[in-house]
C-alpha cells in the first residue's frame, strides 16, 4: 500500500508540478491530495428542502394550471362563461375571465337585500315587516315584482349603487332596469364574502338575515352553486336566468352562492354565462364550471 502511495503521489507531482529550475513551475496539489493539512473529512453542509408553504404553492400552481386547461377546453365547445372562487379559510382566489362583465339577471337580488340590511342598519333596525315580507319572495323565490317594490322603496340606482361602494363592488354597474346591471364574477365573490365577514359593513343580524333567506331558496331554484356540495355541507345560492330579443333569444344563467361545512370547507363560487341555447343548457353549463373548480382547486 505505501509503494502504491508514493508511486500515486510522485505520479500526480510530475503532472502537476515542476522543479525550482523549471519555467512552468508553482503548480499546487488539491488540499486533499497535500501530506502536511489534516487529513480528517470536512462535515458537508446539511441539505435543505423546500418549506411546507413552498410545496403547498407549487401544488396550487400545479391545480390552478390544471383547472385553467379544463376550462379552456370546456370554452371552446360552451357557450360563454366566466367563473370565480374565494376560499375564506386559506384566503387564497381564482379566478377566470374575472373582470368581464354580464348582465346580472336575478343574481342582483342579492345586491338588492344587501342594499336593504344596510338601510335598516344605518336607521338602528332590522328589517320592517313590510320589507321582509319582499325580500323574502324576491330571494326565495325569485319574485320579479316583489324585488322592483323593494329595489323602488330602496332608492333605485343611486341608493344601490352606494351600498355597492361600501360592500366593495368596483366592477358592478346598476341598471334601472335591475336585470341588466352589469357585474363581474370577481364582483359577486367580494359580495358573497360581505356577507359572513364579521369585519364587513354587515353586523351579525344582518348577516343571519341574509344567511336565512338564501339557504331556504325554493326546491326549483336549488340549482348552481349547491350541485357541488358534498353530503353534510350547508350551501346558500341564487340564481339568475333571462332571454332577450335582444340577444336573439339566447339565455344568460347565473349561480352565485356558498358551500361550507363545521370544519373545513367555506367557499364562495360565482359563475355567469350567456348566450345559452335554452335555460337548462344554461344550468347544465354553470354547474359543469362549478364542479370543474371543486374537482382541481380541492376545496
Amino acid at each position: 500500500m505505501a509503494a502504491l502511495v508514493i508511486v500515486g503521489g510522485a505520479s500526480l507531482i510530475g503532472f502537476g508540478m515542476r522543479d525550482d529550475s523549471g519555467g512552468a513551475g508553482g503548480g499546487v496539489l488539491p488540499r486533499s491530495l497535500t501530506f502536511g493539512d489534516d487529513p480528517s473529512p470536512k462535515a458537508s453542509p446539511t441539505p435543505t428542502g423546500p418549506s411546507p408553504e413552498e410545496l403547498a404553492a407549487r401544488q396550487r400552481a400545479k391545480r390552478v394550471k390544471a383547472l385553467d386547461a379544463a376550462l379552456k377546453k370546456l370554452d371552446a365547445t360552451s357557450p360563454e362563461f366566466s367563473v370565480a372562487v374565494l376560499d375564506k379559510k386559506t384566503g387564497q382566489r381564482y379566478s377566470y375571465r374575472g373582470s368581464e362583465k354580464y348582465d346580472t339577471a336575478s343574481i342582483v337580488k342579492v345586491q338588492v337585500l344587501a342594499c336593504a340590511l344596510l338601510q335598516a342598519q344605518d336607521a338602528g333596525r332590522k328589517l320592517s315587516a313590510g320589507e321582509l315580507a319582499l325580500a323574502k319572495p324576491m330571494i326565495r323565490l325569485s319574485d320579479n315584482n316583489a324585488t322592483t317594490s323593494l329595489f323602488t322603496r330602496l332608492g333605485k340606482v343611486p341608493a344601490v349603487s352606494k351600498c355597492n361602494k361600501r360592500l366593495g363592488l368596483k366592477q358592478t354597474a346598476v341598471n334601472s332596469a335591475w336585470g341588466l346591471t352589469r357585474t363581474t364574477v370577481d364582483d359577486q365573490v367580494k359580495l358573497l364574502s360581505e356577507l359572513v365577514d364579521t369585519k364587513g359593513p354587515l353586523d351579525a343580524g344582518s348577516r343571519k338575515e341574509a344567511f336565512n333567506l338564501m339557504n331556504t331558496v325554493d326546491d326549483t331554484q336549488d340549482w348552481g352553486v349547491p350541485a357541488v356540495a358534498e353530503p353534510g355541507e350547508t350551501t346558500t345560492v341564487k340564481n339568475g336566468w333571462d332571454t332577450r330579443s335582444a340577444d336573439g333569444g339566447l339565455w344568460a344563467v347565473n349561480t352565485v352562492g356558498r358551500v361550507t361545512s363545521d370544519d373545513d370547507v367555506d367557499v364562495s363560487v360565482a359563475v355567469l354565462s350567456h348566450n345559452n341555447q335554452s335555460m337548462d343548457g344554461g344550468i347544465t353549463l354553470v354547474e359543469k364550471v362549478a364542479k370543474l373548480t371543486r374537482q382541481h382547486l380541492k376545496y
